[in-house]
């Protein structure tokens, strides 16, 4: 049987990127706050643990945005299946990347995705074209690398 995945990032600013990413696939930002509501409800969790963001109860420390045609729990808000789930850390990104993403757009449509990319808080790192294909290399607004082909 397959097992179910998601990416975990590290960020300091878990709610911005979920923002960037999920304008920058066409995803949705995770809607948590009817878990969260039952348990600050229930004393469950302490209300420092919450923070507002689009108008509604988040998690401070995470955030995440899913596909907008996978499933997804009606009580948690968590999709269950494509889905990049921001945690903060407290140190900024330093180094590489050990892993990216590769966003498949094609030669005719690169300049105009990098252009929206680059409109929403991501910067062009540098184009690259060698014999084995052309891309983009592009950061988004915490430095984590991917790439536009």
């Amino acid at each position: 049987m397959p097992l179910q995945w998601k990416i975990v990032i590290d960020s300091t600013d878990p709610h911005a990127q979920a923002d960037f990413w999920a304008a920058a696939l066409g995803y949705a930002v995770e809607d948590n706050s009817v878990l969260i509501e039952q348990l600050l409800g229930a004393g469950a969790v302490p209300p420092a643990l919450v923070t507002e963001h689009h108008g509604r109860p988040s998690w401070r420390g995470a955030a995440a945005a899913r596909h907008p045609d996978d499933p997804y729990d009606e009580l948690s808000g968590a999709g269950l299946g494509r889905r990049l789930l921001f945690n903060q850390v407290p140190e900024p990104k330093t180094g590489k990347n050990r892993v990216h993403l590769d966003l498949h757009v094609g030669a005719e449509q690169r300049a105009d995705e990098v252009a929206r990319l680059e409109g929403l808080g991501a910067r062009m790192v540098r184009a690259v074209d060698e014999p084995g294909g052309s891309w983009v290399l592009m950061q988004d607004p915490e430095g984590n690398e991917f790439c536009v082909a």
